[in-house]
């Protein structure tokens, strides 16, 4: 049994004549792995092969060790999953849906409530639990949706486009709750998203899917979620006073490309700000600031032509 979180060999599955995976081979090593694609690309088809949902036409899946075709039952009471749209029971409150799914995922009437008042607080709806939830806005009905996806202590959560629909502050709630899954409950997370940055702030590694295919699987450094790491920096004006002002400044300044300056310091946390006053001290235009290095947007854009 291998011992990655979801390992696929030659997975393919076709619909009539339509090809929606193609020879897909996938290792999820990383704790949080996010699915990147255009609509049309084969993520939800490839997350339903992972539920055990619809079988492959060729090729093997094994996620948590088990075969997704062959012992799908069992591999599905240790998954949770979120879908994309909304089909959650708008007669029922929160705290009566999220009990009568942890139900259905096995456990007894009383871990059942216990658990779902748990995680009803985590994802933020405590107060909420026993409104109806036709009265909720998006963002709420999303982490209800979480909520149920998370009740029975999955080993590995399936999210489907989990900031679908929802308002920037909504959208910022939901990406806080997604990353601490993995990073503090201890779930393994598969995001499914169009949207690159939310897969970036949320995700260890990310899979691009393009035409049923994998066209590329990297992980996602810690400088490409914060924004840390060494600075490519180009400005107008006196270059000579705008290197000293950074070297008074302690941080390290070498040629960059296309007549501009790599930046770098021991302590990243401030580097941004250095630059600035830099800038500021040396009257320099600063016309520039990017990671130094082909960003994660780059390398990702160049695999999809």
């Amino acid at each position: 049994m291998s011992t990655a979180i979801i390992g696929a060999t030659g997975v393919s599955k076709r619909f009539g004549a339509v090809d929606a995976l193609r020879d897909v081979d996938l290792e999820m090593g990383h704790q949080a792995v996010g699915l990147l694609g255009a609509n049309g690309a084969g993520k939800s088809t490839l997350m339903r092969v992972i539920l055990g949902l619809i079988r492959p036409d060729a090729g093997s899946i094994e996620v948590l060790g088990l075969d997704a075709s062959r012992r799908p039952w069992e591999l599905r009471r240790r998954l949770g999953y979120m879908p994309e749209h909304d089909c959650l029971p708008l007669g029922m409150t929160a705290a009566d849906f999220v009990v009568h799914m942890a139900q259905v995922r096995g456990l007894p009437h009383r871990s059942a409530v216990l658990r779902a008042s748990q995680v009803l607080f985590q994802v933020g709806l405590d107060e909420e639990r026993s409104r109806l939830i036709r009265t909720f806005s998006v963002g709420m009905r999303q982490r209800t949706n979480l909520a149920q996806a998370i009740v029975h202590s999955p080993d590995l959560v399936i999210l489907d486009e989990p900031t679908n629909g929802l308002d920037p502050a909504g959208r910022d709630e939901m990406l806080h709750l997604v990353r601490r899954l993995s990073h503090e409950l201890d779930i393994a997370v598969l995001m499914s998203s169009h949207v690159l940055e939310d897969i970036a702030r949320t995700c260890d590694g990310v899979v691009l899917l393009r035409d049923g295919q994998v066209a590329l699987t990297r992980p996602i450094e810690q400088r490409e979620r914060d924004g840390s790491g060494a600075l490519q920096v180009r400005v107008s004006g006196d270059v000579g006073a705008f290197r000293a002002a950074l070297h008074r400044r302690g941080l390290r300044v070498t040629d960059g490309d296309e007549g501009g300056l790599l930046v770098a310091a021991d302590d990243e946390g401030g580097m941004h700000d250095a630059v600035r006053d830099g800038a500021a001290e040396a009257e320099v235009g600063l016309y520039e600031l990017r990671p130094a290095g082909p960003s994660l947007e780059d390398t990702l854009i160049e695999a999809m032509e």
